[in-house]
């Protein structure tokens, strides 16, 4: 095997802080000067009595406003662009279920620079030109499928583009083309094993799979480590979102101890949803970002709903790009049952320390009489008649879920099957509660 250096590009890989900083404050004047080619950025400073000469250093970053999602939806389709339309070479966007959809500009050099980042993640956990790439993502307007792709091409893997969907020819690409490493979302991961079971493929004796990227729906590390034990992989975290380009802001190196955030591309925030304001290092709050390399649609202080806190300590990587903690869930997904602040990540935690449940599950809200109850269906990865031992595990997890929530939930397990499979992002929560006036 070829000899390959360590790092993709040491050069901006291995920058001290001080560097880092200087680096950013450099690009951050850049990226102001250049959003006042934006119509919208322009009112933005106007309203808010900002000159791009004001911002003087990162301190000074707080003193523009944020820019949020709705910012995005009102200035549909292009009243963000920095750039003439002329310029732009391609565009993303949301799926748009209600109201318009956001959109997202790139140029030529913002798609090279999307891939660079890209192929420097993949390189971070180990992928090189000799391995062979499977990308499980659509290649629509979902970024998962295009970001992924360049990235693999610039690192100089062979890739097989299969596409979302359709688990036995996954297999069978997997199987034939020697594949060692797919990108899936969690809960698609662990339905190709349960495929594989089906057709008797074993991935420990029958492929060479060993790395699996993994992200765009929230999962805890018990579900990281089940699935990294059915598929004998090594399963990293990552963290993207259209708005910042898309795949690759953000991922762990082969140490999985944090989401390496790199900041030549972008400036983190971590902010307290409520006031808005900046929390102390290694607490938990609002991540907020600012585009550092963007042309078409920069970004200034976007404000994400990812709720996730800076880890402290250095990396035995040798990395000092910031890293974020596994993404503890949305400021805008929050539940509130009773009184109590509930996010749905807190359940899969406790659903996944039972190893007689599969990772399938569905929390149902709904109104009787009056009140707002919490139904959480989960499915067993092997159906049983035995009574006593269904009712033992019922009453089991919901004393965990009550310690842990604080609220008592009504739980149904299920056969495996039972819950909907979904080809995207799975449906986590259905809520069909009543609000009274």
């Amino acid at each position: 095997m070829a000899n390959y250096p360590e790092y993709f590009n040491p050069d901006m890989e291995l920058l001290t802080r001080p560097e880092i900083e200087a680096l950013q404050l450099q690009k951050l004047k850049k990226t102001v000067e250049h959003c006042m080619n934006s119509a919208f950025y322009r009112q933005r400073f106007a309203e808010a009595h900002l000159k791009p000469e004001d911002i003087k250093s990162l301190d000074d970053l707080r003193r523009i406003p944020f820019t949020t999602k709705q910012d995005l939806r009102n200035t549909y389709p292009f009243g963000m662009a920095a750039v003439p339309l002329e310029q732009c070479v391609r565009l993303h966007s949301s799926s748009g279920t209600t109201g318009n959809p956001t959109v997202i500009l790139h140029t030529q050099k913002d798609l090279d620079m999307w891939a660079n980042c890209m192929a420097r993640c993949m390189w971070m956990v180990g992928l090189r030109p000799t391995d062979v790439f499977q990308n499980s993502s659509g290649y629509g307007m979902f970024t998962g499928g295009l970001g992924m792709q360049y990235g693999a091409e610039k690192v100089g893997m062979l890739t097989v583009p299969a596409a979302a969907g359709n688990s036995r020819r996954q297999i069978k690409f997997i199987t034939d083309f020697g594949t060692t490493a797919v990108h899936a979302i969690p809960s698609y991961a662990t339905r190709l094993y349960e495929v594989m079971q089906e057709v008797g493929v074993d991935p420990r004796r029958d492929t060479k799979l060993k790395t699996l990227l993994i992200g765009a729906e929230p999962h805890t590390e018990e579900q990281r480590r089940r699935i990294e034990e059915m598929l004998g992989v090594k399963a990293y975290n990552s963290f993207g979102m259209s708005e910042m380009c898309g795949p690759s802001v953000a991922f762990e190196c082969q140490y999985q101890n944090g989401m390496h955030i790199w900041e030549d591309y972008y400036i983190v925030e971590i902010v307290d949803p409520e006031t808005l304001e900046p929390v102390p290092e290694g607490e938990v709050g609002e991540m907020v970002l600012t585009t550092l390399n963007r042309e078409a649609m920069p970004m200034l202080r976007y404000r994400t709903h990812d709720l996730t806190r800076i880890l402290s300590g250095p990396c035995p990587c040798g990395r000092v790009h910031k890293r974020l903690d596994r993404m503890k869930g949305r400021s805008d997904d929050m539940i509130i049952l009773k009184g109590v602040n509930i996010f749905p990540m807190q359940i899969e935690q406790v659903l996944m320390q039972f190893k007689e449940l599969s990772s399938q599950y569905l929390i149902t809200l709904y109104t009787t009489d009056d009140n707002d109850d919490m139904r959480v269906d989960v499915e067993l990865n092997e159906m049983t008649d035995d009574y006593n031992f269904l009712q033992n595990l019922t009453r089991q997890i919901t004393l965990r879920l009550k310690d842990e929530i604080l609220c008592t939930p009504k739980v149904k397990l299920l056969p495996k099957g039972t819950l909907p499979q979904q080809e995207g992002k799975a449906v986590r929560v259905k809520d069909e509660r009543k609000h009274f006036a």
